[in-house]
């Protein structure tokens, strides 16, 4: 997808570099075989809940949850606000752990080893003011033992596929909330997890500015597959980017829907949008939206 004019880099362009281990032809074992972080994926297998329900004192957050996210696929989690969305997020990727059900992220399913396989990016960005651009996008390799300077090298070859090239040294408070959120998806990515988690990752910004990075993201997962999971309050976001969407009951949040999303993989966002298939899909999710809220 072409994504919005003015999209630096939506041109189809790789998430996976050799600026960081793990990628094709940094010597490294491929990640088909073993995932962007070094683990053993098995073909066909991403992420598995079952009869999953978690309870904080008398509040029951969700309740059955039964839902598979097949290897590399993206799926869109929409749902009225407190249904749950978040605590699956938190649930899958091990920082909490279900009162009842089973979670199994590409073979794990202890809570510490669901986290070695994931990246959750939230809806702010979490930058670090103190740091500049390359700065806050190596703090995931840093974290894992790369010196810092090697880090910065790394990230380095990347920030002009995300849109960020001349701003390396740029400070956050310098930056548009457009390249804020690119600098917290490259910090992300560069982490080498296979599994992406993003809590409303384009939440806080303005709505060109939204619809810029929506394409630019279905640019980027069509180009490099991820096992995704995306949570979001915008229908058409979450049309534009999951293969598939879950529209959860409110609380205790239950899976009430699921509906496969197939729409070209080509085209601008205005195109999409206009798709009959697309409009048929938004308008079937909000009408029942309105109907569990």
């Amino acid at each position: 997808m072409a994504g919005t004019s003015g999209t630096p880099a939506a041109k189809g362009v790789p998430l996976q570099s050799d600026a960081y281990p793990g990628a094709p032809g940094a010597g490294g074992t491929s990640p088909a075989d073993t995932g962007a972080s070094g683990t053993p994926v098995a073909s066909g297998t991403g992420i598995r809940l079952s009869g999953v329900a978690r309870q904080f004192g008398p509040v029951v957050a969700v309740s059955g949850v039964d839902l598979e996210v097949p290897l590399h696929s993206r799926l869109s989690i929409v749902g009225p606000s407190g249904c749950g969305k978040s605590t699956l997020l938190a649930l899958i990727c091990g920082l909490d752990e279900p009162n009842e059900g089973t979670i199994d992220v590409l073979g794990a399913t202890t809570s510490a080893d669901r986290l070695r396989r994931c990246a959750w990016m939230p809806q702010r960005d979490l930058l670090l003011p103190w740091r500049d651009v390359l700065g806050n996008a190596a703090l995931a390799l840093e974290n894992q033992g790369v010196r810092r300077r090697t880090a910065r090298q790394r990230v380095g070859h990347l920030v002009e596929r995300f849109g960020l090239a001349g701003f390396e040294e740029k400070l956050p408070h310098q930056l548009s909330g457009g390249m804020r959120q690119r600098v917290s998806f490259l910090r992300t990515l560069v982490a080498g997890k296979e599994v992406l988690l993003l809590d409303e990752p384009f939440g806080a910004l303005d709505s060109i500015t939204r619809a810029d990075l929506q394409g630019w993201l279905r640019t980027a997962l069509d180009a490099e597959p991820r096992t995704t999971v995306l949570v979001t309050h915008d229908v058409e976001e979450a049309l534009l980017i999951g293969e598939r969407v879950v529209v959860m009951s409110a609380r205790p949040g239950r899976i009430r829907a699921q509906f496969e999303v197939h729409l070209p993989h080509a085209g601008s966002r205005r195109e999409l949008i206009r798709h009959p298939e697309f409009a048929e899909l938004r308008d079937e999710i909000l009408s029942l939206l309105e109907a569990v809220t």
